[in-house]
């Protein structure tokens, strides 16, 4: 991790063991970079994106910018590789044990009675689950370089009290072209006022992944109404003569599953022993009182197709678990199975998913990055998702918040 000093406490510190300068310092708010003299930032987001999508020949938008710019070979996610978690580290640059956002569904003993899930929209507009971590608009916003969200996780609550100065709330039913439209609205205000970082998501790939699995032809197809869409905002940059950096990723891969492939936790633990927080494939158990016993015995001996931990036995590669928001225990499927409470949610058990080993190869999301800020060409080495936020915050000419990245992205930059 690095430990960065950020430039208005670096410049207050200098101000008083430099008396000598001290007449220098007295407006001590930092000036935002001159909004004529930055690209706007885009990052896109295209939920559940495998980079092996990029060899379908569905998706030539996204191939020439790849070209045009810089490409990761994968990026790794962080654990667990699902969907609300690793947004928030790709805008904050720190893993979900650190962020708060350690699933897509949790409780909080701070914040009791209250159950967040992706479908609670009540909760994940409740800036308490979100404010352990800072994402870039915000440290945007506060510094005067303005923001615009089409869509992010997180990007709905007053975080830390501050808002994008644009955003809009979540419709999975508003059509990609329209989300674009709507990106570039924004960008036809005066430079003066136009956002200097932007955001857009797509779900269209994640939800045929899921409902036919990541070699299916709906999935293929999904990925290539996605790829329209970025070309229909790169020609639009074009008309309007704006030189964008444009940053393409995605949250995590697919993998195949089947109903075939279930572990049962009512055949494993005694019925009443525990209550299930999450499950699908990892799963987060917390005892019931007194049971505690009861449930390591029945979880942490040896299991076909699934190994459970104490959460502070977790190994330490996944970096989770310290987290007061991460439940007792934690399960991990093998690749392609499901973690299902009952009979009746392993009915419900999808043809594709994600949540395994964040190393798993179904898992690697992509990155693609192109611009003037972007040497054309290159092809970067694996790398984690926490190694974005650095980056961005480079592109907007703003000093980045002490995280888990590090400037290795360096070598994709002119």
């Amino acid at each position: 991790m690095k430990n960065l000093i950020p430039y208005p406490a670096l410049r207050g510190l200098l101000c008083i063991l430099l008396p000598a300068i001290a007449a220098g310092c007295a407006p001590a708010t930092l000036q935002p970079p001159e909004q004529d003299a930055r690209a706007p930032l885009i990052l896109v987001s295209i939920d559940g994106f495998k980079p092996d999508y990029l060899t379908r020949g569905v998706t030539p938008n996204l191939n020439a910018l790849a070209a045009q710019g810089a490409r990761a070979e994968a990026m790794r996610p962080s654990f667990p590789s699902i969907t609300f978690p690793n947004h928030y580290t790709l805008v904050t640059g720190l893993r979900p044990d650190r962020h708060g956002i350690v699933g897509n569904t949790m409780g909080d003993s701070e914040i009791p009675g209250v159950r967040f899930s992706l479908g609670n929209r009540q909760a994940t507009n409740d800036r308490r689950w979100w404010d352990e971590a800072e994402p870039i608009w915000v440290t945007a916003e506060q510094h005067g370089v303005r923001s615009a969200t089409m869509f992010w996780p997180g990007s709905e609550a007053a975080i830390h009290g501050v808002r994008p100065s644009e955003w809009r709330s979540y419709d999975s039913k508003l059509p990609a072209n329209q989300r674009v439209d709507t990106l570039l609205g924004w960008l036809d205000k005066p430079v003066a006022s136009r956002p200097a970082f932007l955001t857009l998501y797509f779900e269209d790939v994640d939800h045929a992944g899921h409902e036919y699995g990541p070699d299916a032809a709906q999935t293929t197809q999904a990925a290539a109404h996605v790829d329209e869409a970025l070309g229909r905002l790169v020609a639009g940059l074009q008309t309007r003569d704006i030189k964008a950096n444009i940053v393409i990723v995605s949250d995590h891969g697919m993998a195949a599953m089947s109903r075939q492939r279930v572990i049962r936790l009512d055949q494993i633990a005694p019925p009443g022993s525990y209550r299930t927080v999450t499950s699908g494939t990892y799963a987060g158990l917390e005892a019931a009182p007194g049971q505690d016993g009861v449930l390591a015995a029945a979880l942490l001996k040896p299991q076909e197709h699934m190994q459970c931990w104490r959460k502070e036995a977790i190994p330490p590669r996944f970096h989770y678990g310290q987290n007061p928001r991460v439940p007792g225990f934690i399960c991990l499927a093998e690749v392609g199975w499901q973690i299902a409470s009952d009979a009746r949610s392993a009915e419900r058990t999808p043809a594709g998913g994600h949540g395994y080993d964040n190393l798993a190869v179904e898992m690697q999301a992509i990155f693609i990055a192109a611009g003037p800020a972007f040497k054309p060409g290159i092809v970067l080495p694996p790398f984690d998702n926490v190694d974005v936020y650095p980056l961005m915050m480079n592109l907007i000419g703003l000093q980045p918040l002490p995280s888990d990245g590090e400037m290795t992205l360096a070598p994709a930059l002119n």
